[in-house]
């Protein structure tokens, strides 16, 4: 499979009337978007997302260069929206792993990555032993960068920010390897025009 290949979450499109997803989402990417964009597409009425801040932001990696939340939850709205104008928006801020996915009756699916399936798991975990339902669970690849196969990451993204900002940040391994493919995909890119 390609890398850029989706893995298809493996119910139809407007299939739950609520769907939950969460994260940090920081510096909106197309990993974010692949992740909102399925939950969009799921839900009949809603999709509840929860947004990371205080205490899950502590131990981020330049955690401090994160953007405030309220800009991070207007992002996601507007490009939820942007996908089907007609569902409910439900962005909150959340200080624990769980946030309104533990508390809602009315969710029926939890959308998340292969990386974070074991969240999704753990969300169930909770549900049952609160008497709620469980949430059928929605596995989306994430995007990978052109070129290197690594997936597209926030750190990567604030450590280049900082860097171009002069901040005497230096660069992780990764967003070294991010700025490189990025580098070689503009060549190509050059090359090609001509």
């Amino acid at each position: 499979m390609d890398a850029n290949a989706s893995l298809q979450p493996e119910s139809l499109p407007n299939s739950y009337d609520a769907v939950v997803l969460g994260g940090t989402f920081d510096r909106l990417h197309d990993g974010h978007r692949r992740l909102l964009k399925a939950a969009a597409e799921l839900a009949r009425v809603r999709v509840v997302v929860g947004v990371c801040t205080g205490p899950m932001l502590e131990n981020k990696e330049l955690a401090h260069l994160i953007e405030p939340v309220e800009k991070r939850i207007k992002a996601i709205e507007n490009y939820i929206k942007s996908i089907k104008p007609g569902l409910v928006v439900q962005a909150e801020p959340i200080t624990d792993p769980y946030g309104p996915s533990i508390v809602d009756e009315d969710l029926e699916a939890i959308v998340v990555s292969k990386e974070t399936l074991a969240g999704g798991l753990s969300v169930n975990k909770r549900r049952a032993e609160r008497g709620l339902s469980q949430l059928k669970v929605e596995v989306v690849n994430l995007v990978f960068e052109a070129g290197n196969g690594e997936k597209l990451s926030s750190t990567a993204l604030r450590q280049l920010d900082a860097f171009e900002a002069g901040n005497g940040e230096k660069l992780g391994s990764t967003a070294l390897r991010q700025l490189d493919a990025f580098e070689q995909t503009e060549n190509e890119c050059v090359v090609s025009l001509k």
